[in-house]
């Protein structure tokens, strides 16, 4: 009858201790799961301030006008009565949100002859991708050898064809294919955009951009005065207002 008794309670304390560790790693298993929330949290949230404050256009921008810079392209006459200039990373979101957004304003309005519109890419978002750098070094490959129109049209394909930050990004046969496309000869561009051969000019163009006082992307001036707005869309809406 002891020994019933005996074997009664070893079972009883073996279930006890069986449920006391299955508690145990459920505990973990929260706490774990918990842990691996805050990270995401505070990765997403230092990306975001990162983006945020690389977007930071508030600090006072001395830049040429429209047409007089070294590094970009222009659309529209060069008397017109308004010049737009607008600073871009071919990474940066909100420069991807702002040219959709204005584009197609800004192309009738240059082509109305209301405004000078000059795109000066730079290399600013290095430390998210070397994509960054190695559109910008396509693009100016693409300027020197097919000419402004062309390089226009690449850089709009550049941007409808925009990675995420995240990844994944165009390869550099990616970047020749949209040259291309864009109307430039494969055989023209093809070895400058695999090489890297005009990273000189994205160095210089990054450096202009820094001595203009460009913190941040788009930095967008109208007749020389920094827009600034509580969105890219407001941007947007605000250059048209201030040309037409």
């Amino acid at each position: 009858m002891s020994s019933s008794k005996s074997r009664a309670a070893e079972r009883t304390a073996r279930a006890q201790q069986a449920r006391a560790e299955q508690e145990r790693a459920e505990r973990r298993r929260k706490l774990l799961s918990v842990g691996g929330v805050v990270l995401a949290m505070v990765l997403v949230i230092g990306v975001g301030f990162l983006v945020q404050r690389d977007r930071d256009t508030s600090a006072d921008v001395a830049a040429p006008s429209a047409g007089q810079g070294d590094y970009g392209v222009t659309i529209g006459e060069a008397d017109a009565p308004h010049d737009i200039v607008i600073y871009e990373d071919f990474l940066c979101p909100f420069c991807g949100e702002l040219e959709e957004a204005s584009r197609a304003d800004l192309a009738r309005l240059a082509e109305e002859g209301k405004v000078t519109v000059e795109y000066r890419p730079f290399e600013l978002l290095s430390r998210i991708s070397d994509y960054s750098g190695r559109a910008t070094n396509a693009f100016a490959v693409v300027l020197e050898e097919s000419g402004p129109e062309v390089a226009k049209a690449f850089h709009d394909l550049l941007f409808e064809n925009q990675p995420s930050e995240s990844g994944p990004f165009p390869s550099d046969e990616d970047l020749v294919e949209l040259a291309v496309e864009a109307g430039a000869q494969e055989d023209a561009v093809a070895e400058g955009i695999e090489s890297g051969a005009r990273s000189d000019w994205v160095d210089e163009a990054t450096q202009a951009a820094q001595d203009a006082g460009v913190q941040g992307t788009p930095t967008v001036l109208l007749d020389g005065e920094v827009v600034n707005g509580g969105s890219v869309e407001e941007i947007a809406e605000l250059l048209v207002a201030g040309v037409e």
